[in-house]
């Protein structure tokens, strides 16, 4: 399956449209649980997600290929590899990505995690980026296992310009995060930033109902059937909702034209300015 599981919201109260706060012990019990029985495969953390990795490792995560990130690494390059190697003890994560892209400038760091695969104490590592990072660039200079990033049905940029196909051609396996734009075509009211893209908002969602589907089905519709995805990632408050997105992914896949159905608004697309 191609979902993956984010557990930010296992740590802490994450994303504008989150109405319920983190997580609460049983309710994530029940998520991971469903999860693996559905098929889900990879779950995604970090060491700044607040309580996500002490949360993980109070449940079986056996079922899951799990993907943590670099803590900041603004305290030394000596740091960032101490707590990874707690994040790989405490999880038996598979994979590590570094958080920002920033912590590059340190020429020290991607040798060093370099070092912690070839020890076996990571699988895989690669790095979580954003578009304004250049993907293709950090891939072809870093040669990464993986890398996440933000690509959504409203946000197209990185299939657009090639990124992503240019990502498959160097065997870069790609996790997209941010798959409904934290939760932007399902919202009734728009965040006072957001309200130049209501037009267009309006007039994408008058064309997913028009082709007989819904916000949820044709974003996830969306990722599911991009060649260059590996793991589309989703993050959920409650079990229901993990419920409705694994229903809506096992639909029938609308007939949209899904050029049309891309945002322009540089502010909608960036979440951070919001």
């Amino acid at each position: 399956m191609k979902l993956g599981l984010g557990t930010v919201q296992f740590g802490q109260a994450y994303g504008v449209s989150n109405r319920h706060g983190q997580v609460p012990q049983d309710e994530a019990r029940a998520i991971l649980d469903r999860a693996a029985q559905a098929g889900v495969r990879v779950l995604d953390t970090a060491v700044n997600y607040g309580e996500a990795e002490a949360v993980l490792a109070r449940h079986d995560t056996a079922p899951f290929r799990i993907v943590t990130k670099t803590a900041s690494a603004r305290n030394g390059v000596d740091a960032v590899v101490a707590r990874a190697r707690q994040s790989a003890q405490l999880l038996k994560a598979d994979t590590l990505l570094v958080h920002a892209v920033s912590d590059l400038q340190d020429a020290t760091l991607w040798p060093a995690l370099q070092r912690l695969k070839q020890e076996g104490v990571f699988s895989r590592i690669g790095i979580s980026a954003y578009a304004a990072d250049d993907p293709a660039m950090l891939a072809e200079r870093f040669q990464p296992d993986v890398m996440q990033l933000a690509v959504s049905m409203l946000d197209q940029r990185l299939i657009r310009d090639g990124t992503l196909a240019r990502l498959k051609a160097l065997n870069v396996e790609v996790h997209a995060r941010s798959i409904f734009l934290q939760g932007l075509l399902f919202m009734e009211s728009l965040p006072e930033k957001l309200r130049p893209a209501a037009p267009a908002l309006t007039a994408i969602k008058e064309q997913i109902t028009t082709a007989g589907s819904n916000p949820l089905a044709a974003a996830l519709a969306f990722v599911l059937s991009r060649p260059e995805i590996d793991v589309a990632l989703v993050g959920v408050t409650q079990l229901l909702e993990l419920e409705e997105i694994l229903e809506a992914a096992a639909r029938s896949q609308p007939v949209l034209d899904w050029r049309t159905l891309a945002l322009e608004d540089e502010t909608a697309l960036t979440p951070s300015r919001w």
